[in-house]
């Protein structure tokens, strides 16, 4: 096991460990998100504090995604999709790859921007199935553009998994990100 996900799991109560070792796929792993409310304050959380707080918005809940998937030998990747300028907010969702096709597990208040099971040959088609309900309160759909695969590993430094900072670091990378 990679020494990044036993500082995570070293930092957890024996019941939050058992409940991350409990969540042994994608599917599992979505549905604890399912489970909780959505946040809809500016802060973010910890991997930690989403499971010991029970909520989570899309970032810290993506987050936790690629986390929890890394716990159970996915690499840790995220895609942000982001809007039309100005008209909505972007979205991240954790990715995984199984027979060389993608999925996603995500945190949202609408469903439709949640799980897909892993059928998508590429990132782009992933994407482009969010497409439809991927639009503003004024039901304009604004999804326009997605970035790359975002491997997180490249932020261990900053304990992205632990530590508040390392997420608002990612957080101010994703708006630059393109």
């Amino acid at each position: 096991m990679d020494a990044k996900i036993n500082q995570l799991l070293s930092k957890l109560t024996r019941s939050e460990r058992a409940q991350l070792q409990e969540m042994d796929s994608p599917f599992k792993i979505q549905q604890f998100l399912d489970s909780i409310p959505y946040s809809a304050e500016e802060r973010n959380r910890t991997c930690i504090e989403v499971l010991r707080e029970k909520q989570a918005h899309c970032l810290d809940g993506g987050l936790f995604a690629a986390a929890a998937l890394w716990n159970i030998g996915y690499e840790p990747l995220i895609v942000d999709m982001q809007p039309e300028e100005g008209k909505d907010d972007d979205h991240v969702l954790a990715i995984f790859q199984e027979f060389n096709c993608w999925g996603a597990v995500a945190k949202s208040n609408y469903s439709g921007l949640r799980f897909r099971e892993p059928v998508y040959a590429t990132i782009r088609e992933l994407v482009l199935s969010y497409f439809e309900d991927f639009f503003n309160i004024h039901r304009e759909k604004t999804l326009r553009a997605y970035t790359l695969p975002i491997y997180l590993r490249k932020f261990d430094d900053w304990n992205w998994m632990t530590e508040e900072s390392g997420i608002n670091k990612i957080e101010q990378y994703l708006k630059h990100a393109e």
